[in-house]
């Protein structure tokens, strides 16, 4: 095919890169000389859902392509803001910078597919391709047949999916899982399993709710480290489910008293509090359908109370905020992006 655009752009999580997407990259390479890979979800924690950092998703890709195409594909990475007008705004600004002033005619090639397809109708000045899906090859299936085999039981599982991804793929994870994390990984992704199957016989697709706390105080923010799983080990800011008769606000601060004992009077927190906020992006949550209520609260530059970790926390640490940007691939759910809504810590 006669290349007719300048630029081809992709987005995909390629968690991990299947047949299915080597198609999409196909033909994004034959209708423009540069393809822009979007990596979505990127900058996060390992998750069950997002096992691989972009960086080898990137590498993924780039096992499949001939010496040739690799010079014609480019990768840009974008985080998962939970908020579609800034990622749209994102990928934008990237595309213009990658493409160099050549961005006249862009061609945005992808296949409608579910609700989570909706990002196609939302650059209107590109050229939308659509293109029939592969439908041998399924992200959630290959990901559910990693996890459920053990690490020095892999091999008759990749002889499995030799018909869903390439071999450099099935190569690359044959040497990712001899590494520290799958283990981790893997007691998670059963532990989401175990969770979801309890709630199964429920009549409806459950909603959960939630309060979260974001506590500042002298330039620092209180932070845990989750002490249990999903999420054992990254940070988080205090939280969890509330209770049946307690109003959003008072949960929250049970919450923070039960993780992090940070106890002060009720007057100066409700004079700190700043601002509360809904998060209810659809997937925001492995656990299901988790909508939080989150409190803001700003201390002012007193003294930093004394806190200590208890209940569902490991650790609690006052951490400052300049360090937070820093951290972002390592933490909870979109505990980052929640900071960021109240803080502003990334300039997009």
């Amino acid at each position: 095919m006669t290349p007719s655009h300048d630029v081809a752009v992709y987005v995909g999580r390629f968690q991990p890169f299947h047949n299915g997407h080597l198609a999409l990259l196909r033909h994004a390479l034959s209708v423009a000389p540069q393809v822009i890979l979007v990596i979505g979800s990127a900058h996060q924690a390992r998750t069950p859902k997002n096992p691989f950092s972009w960086q080898e998703r990137a590498e993924m890709v780039r096992l499949t392509l001939t010496p040739e195409e690799r010079e014609r594909v480019g990768f840009l990475p974008v985080r998962d803001y939970y908020d579609e007008s800034r990622w749209v705004k994102a990928v934008h600004a990237g595309v213009e910078a990658m493409g160099g002033g050549n961005t006249k005619s862009v061609a945005l090639v992808g296949h409608y597919k579910d609700a989570t397809s909706e990002y196609l109708r939302a650059f209107s000045s590109w050229t939308v391709i659509s293109v029939d899906r592969v439908p041998a090859a399924d992200g959630t299936h290959l990901r559910d047949a990693l996890f459920s085999s053990a690490a020095d039981a892999i091999e008759p599982t990749l002889a499995a999916l030799t018909d869903q991804a390439p071999a450099s793929t099935l190569a690359f994870i044959r040497a990712w899982v001899s590494l520290p994390f799958f283990a981790a990984l893997a007691e998670e992704w059963a532990q989401l399993r175990k969770y979801r199957a309890e709630w199964a016989s429920a009549p409806y697709p459950p909603v959960f709710v939630t309060v979260d706390a974001v506590v500042k105080c002298a330039g620092r923010v209180l932070l845990i480290q989750r002490g249990r799983a999903p999420g054992r080990g990254l940070w988080a800011v205090p939280g969890g489910f509330i209770e049946q008769r307690e109003t959003a606000y008072q949960s929250c601060l049970r919450e923070l008293k039960e993780e992090t004992h940070l106890t002060l009077l009720d007057l100066t927190m409700r004079h700190s509090l700043v601002e509360a906020a809904v998060f209810d992006h659809p997937d925001r949550s492995l656990r299901g359908r988790t909508i939080t209520h989150a409190h803001y609260f700003d201390l002012g530059d007193r003294e930093l109370p004394e806190v200590q970790a208890d209940d569902d926390a490991q650790a609690v640490e006052w951490v400052p905020v300049e360090k937070l940007s820093a951290l972002e691939d390592r933490f909870h759910d979109d505990h980052f992006h929640m900071l960021d809504h109240f803080l502003g810590l990334t300039k997009t």
